[in-house]
């Protein structure tokens, strides 16, 4: 009785998991980037340090970077030095870039994203925050973004924005993010050809 319950199940199981890949075949797979990048690692030349970009879903990706110098400014005052930034991207003028016969490959398109950046006290070059010699401040907000990767592979990412600075030993506050980057993209990127699906 156990035997032809289960080969019962495993029938039944294998018709609807066809009939799914099917339409999931029919209607496109819902995890295809299209015109992101799968992967893209790109060294910053203009302020030392280097970027990782993955592709997760259609439009959408994430992206993480080190830099040598990055510069938190909020209601408290300021402070310069080492920088982890994460980002959620969602690129939203791929089809119009698309319609005007301009580049996508490399990510190229402009962005919305929610912003994470940390700015570390092991190596701050300046700063006029009152506090201990040793704080940590984390941003957290959201951003605008363009980048734009070139034949060549040279790239350049641009962002402004706003958020809530969270202060590890020193006050926390409100405050503007800008960003900009300038790098070299060591990653294979995909053809210049558009793609339809």
């Amino acid at each position: 009785m156990r035997k032809k319950l289960l080969i019962t199940l495993l029938l039944i199981g294998s018709c609807i998991g066809l009939k799914l890949n099917a339409q999931l075949e029919k209607a496109g797979n819902p995890f295809d980037l299209i015109n992101l990048e799968r992967h893209q690692f790109k060294f910053n030349l203009l302020n030392p340090g280097f970027s990782y970009e993955i592709g997760i879903f259609k439009n959408q990706s994430i992206s993480s970077d080190l830099s040598l110098f990055g510069l938190a400014t909020y209601q408290e005052g300021y402070s310069l030095g080492a920088v982890w930034n994460t980002r959620y991207r969602f690129y939203h003028n791929f089809n119009r870039r698309i319609a005007l016969d301009k580049n996508v490959s490399g990510n190229s398109g402009d962005y919305i994203g929610a912003a994470r950046s940390i700015f570390f006290s092991w190596v701050r070059l300046s700063t006029n925050i009152e506090g201990p010699d040793d704080f940590n401040l984390g941003f957290y907000g959201l951003v605008y973004g363009i980048q734009r990767t070139y034949p060549k592979g040279f790239n350049f990412n641009a962002e402004v924005g706003a958020g809530y600075y969270l202060g590890d030993g020193v006050p926390s506050g409100y405050g503007p993010l800008f960003s900009f980057s300038f790098g070299w993209v060591a990653t294979k990127r995909k053809s210049r050809k558009t793609t339809f699906k």
